[in-house]
């Protein structure tokens, strides 16, 4: 079924006149749905669905950013040796995919509702926190035996929440949702990026004490700033999101 505006006026033989080239001429409107196996000059049903292809894509990379927090989380609770990251390869390579999906349907779509270059920095930012989380499984496994004692626990609890909470964006954002609600969802991300920064001042206070041999210190140093960083691509996917609702209210 084809969606075509018709304007409800015929000259005075009966004959319709078509479409009006402008909505300021005066008349009546109407919708007419035809089953005509001719092409249909405008289908409502397809350009609405053109943005959902995005968010369905976009809402898919933060799944995956939820997923690789899991596996970051079951990696670190075995330290006595290194541990296989084919899963870490899988999750990051599923995120790749959709990464390169989002900009072959960008090039290929002529019309999108949300903007071409918002849509790619959102995912961007999606695609940077699924390979720093992976850049750190990589690091961490080098030598997981020299970190037994050190305490990650606080930086994944906040990235835990952090993913959790710009999917939860991701997925408001099909809903067109007003700016308060979205400032709402942004304002929790800023209290987590907050909080973060509390936490890495701590960590490194225990670094810089000499509680650690210089390599172990260096080793360690170099992963509490990579789970910082991966707090910092949650934060730029939330701040993504929230411009694109604000350069649409």
């Amino acid at each position: 079924m084809k969606v075509v505006c018709q304007k409800q006026k015929h000259n005075h033989n009966g004959a319709f006149l078509g479409c009006p080239t402008s909505f300021r001429n005066s008349g009546t409107y109407a919708v007419k749905f035809s089953n005509s196996s001719e092409p249909a000059m405008f289908s409502l049903q397809k350009f609405l669905s053109k943005d959902n292809k995005f968010f369905d894509l976009l809402e898919a990379s933060a799944a995956e950013t939820i997923e690789l927090t899991r596996l970051l989380i079951e990696l670190l609770k075995n330290r006595q040796q290194s541990q296989p990251l084919d899963d870490f390869a899988t999750a990051r390579g599923h995120d790749k995919l959709i990464t390169d999906q989002i900009r072959n349907e960008l090039v290929n779509t002529f019309v999108t509702g949300l903007e071409r270059e918002d849509i790619e920095m959102l995912s961007y930012a999606l695609y940077r926190t699924c390979k720093t989380i992976e850049k750190f499984a990589e690091r961490y496994n080098l030598a997981p035996q020299r970190l037994v004692n050190v305490d990650f626990s606080k930086q994944t609890a906040l990235i835990e929440k952090a993913t959790a909470t710009v999917s939860e964006m991701i997925k408001t954002l099909r809903k067109a949702p007003s700016l308060e609600t979205m400032k709402a969802l942004n304002d929790r991300m800023q209290a987590i990026e907050t909080e973060a920064d509390e936490v890495i001042l701590q960590l490194l206070g225990g670094v810089y004490s000499g509680a650690y041999e210089p390599i172990q210190a260096m080793f360690v140093r170099d992963l509490y700033d990579l789970l910082e960083k991966v707090i910092d691509r949650c934060r730029d996917a939330a701040n993504a999101v929230t411009h694109i609702v604000m350069k649409n209210s």
